[in-house]
């Protein structure tokens, strides 16, 4: 596996670390900006309109580019976002700052990948997405925790100074440690990495990420006030609950990993069978402290984690370039919005445990969008059998 594989990973983790960093701090920012939990959940809706509209938008202007330069460029737009973060005196400024480091974010992502993509062998892409992926999981292990700690003892906004920084060391860490690359992916020609979408395979798979996504982030953007308000826990014990899903992502995310370039589609049925048994349960049982962290650990276990399986699935009906993992990202992301944004609509009209059902729903639309390329396989598979 190249180091360079590795270095990316570290940049992801510091992306990730800022998305994720609301979701654990949600009390302390509504009191800090005087406003509901409700409303704070939206900023995890920002930044996932900004990375779906402008993540894309901005990998076009970044096309011809070489990526090293460019995964620089992104650093430093993400790093103007999180200062703004910290410092902003108002609801309406934490909103333009999540905006902004949500467009760097998306396009990160994209260009990261497809830099990890050119300098893994073919044989082993799925664990080299899984590698770089795993500053996803690490985000949720180490990062989400860490803001959630940091930001109790010293304030909400010292989260946002410390991604700050954890910024600016993955961006030096890329500089020594990710190669030159000549030219972007495709040779920098936009019309040719647009062509892919002409295919309707691509777009069926990016829309069961969008619904695997959702799914989880029903459940995942308010497990902080679901944990203490519903399950009883007290607010020092969730950076430990966080923990333990972080560690289960770690865990699933290396299984996919390992499986991603044989089976992508059978672990893509099993991760959505799962997870809406575990979105149900907890759903059902989120007033009883063991099921309810059972249930958390599942999601973790097959949530996020399947997301070296999508991008292996996304690849093969599409292409390795930027483009095409960046608009990925962007559909990842529009699952958050769905999740996150209607979530917070449910809690205010049915109580907290309401996005768990609708990550439960969502699941099986995922599931239910996976049956055409099952039921290709299953006339595949009948064509070869012999005849009786």
């Amino acid at each position: 596996m190249p180091r360079a594989v590795h270095v990316l990973a570290v940049g992801i983790f510091a992306m990730v670390t800022s998305e994720f960093a609301v979701g654990g701090l949600m009390p302390e920012m509504a009191g800090g900006l005087g406003v509901t939990i409700s409303r704070i959940g939206y900023l995890i809706t920002a930044f996932a309109v900004a990375m779906a509209a402008g993540g894309p938008l901005m990998t076009v202007a970044l096309v011809r580019i070489r990526p090293k330069p460019a995964l620089m460029l992104l650093f430093a737009v993400f790093l103007v976002g999180n200062v703004l973060a910290a410092v902003a005196p108002s609801y309406a400024v934490m909103v333009v700052a999540r905006v902004i480091t949500g467009v760097a974010s998306q396009a990160f992502f994209g260009v990261a990948i497809s830099v990890a993509v050119r300098l893994s062998p073919p044989e082993i892409r799925g664990r080299a997405l899984a590698v770089v992926l795993n500053g996803l999981m690490l985000g949720t292990l180490l990062g989400l925790p860490l803001s959630t700690l940091i930001g109790g003892r010293f304030g909400w906004r010292a989260a946002f100074w410390a991604v700050g920084a954890l910024t600016v060391l993955a961006a030096l860490a890329t500089v020594k440690g990710v190669p030159r690359l000549d030219r972007p992916d495709g040779g920098g020609d936009l019309r040719r990495e647009a062509a892919v979408f002409r295919n309707g395979r691509l777009w069926l798979a990016l829309s069961t990420s969008t619904l695997i996504i959702g799914a989880t982030f029903a459940a995942f953007s308010y497990l902080s006030p679901i944990l203490t308000r519903v399950t009883g826990f007290s607010s020092g014990a969730v950076p430990l609950l966080l923990v333990a899903y972080g560690a289960a992502t770690l865990v699933g995310n290396h299984v996919v990993g390992r499986l991603a370039d044989r089976h992508a589609l059978r672990v893509l049925v099993s991760g959505l069978v799962l997870n809406t048994v575990f979105l149900t349960a907890f759903a059902l049982l989120a007033h009883l402290p063991v099921p309810a962290v059972l249930a958390l650990l599942g999601i973790g276990l097959v949530g996020v984690t399947m997301n070296p399986a999508m991008a292996v699935r996304v690849q093969r009906a599409g292409d390795p370039g930027p483009l095409v993992n960046t608009v990925h990202a962007s559909f990842i992301t529009l699952g958050v919005i769905i999740g996150s944004s209607v979530g917070g609509l449910l809690i205010d009209a049915f109580g907290l445990r309401a996005p768990l059902w609708l990550g439960a729903g969502l699941a099986v639309l995922g599931l239910l969008s996976l049956v055409p390329e099952l039921a290709r396989g299953g006339a595949r598979i009948t064509a070869a059998a012999p005849a009786r």
